[in-house]
């Protein structure tokens, strides 16, 4: 059982590690990807197949424009 979990851990890693140069290749959101394919690491087949982004890449708002949203 502890190989299974220690397998599971590398190829998360791996997966997150790939997921972040991919997303950045594509220009999509890097933190994104690499959060979901640590979570789900086959999900970087997924964008590994996604075409590429035109135009600036997405970003996540600052806290200071969330809270200004909210109000």
């Amino acid at each position: 059982m502890m190989t299974v979990i220690v397998v599971w851990g590398l190829t998360a890693f791996a997966a997150t590690l790939l997921a972040g140069i991919l997303a950045g290749v594509k220009n999509r959101a890097i933190s994104f990807w690499m959060g979901w394919s640590f979570v789900f690491p086959p999900l970087v087949l997924f964008l590994l197949f996604l075409p590429k982004r035109q135009g600036p890449r997405p970003r996540n708002r600052s806290l200071d424009e969330e809270d200004a949203a909210e109000a």
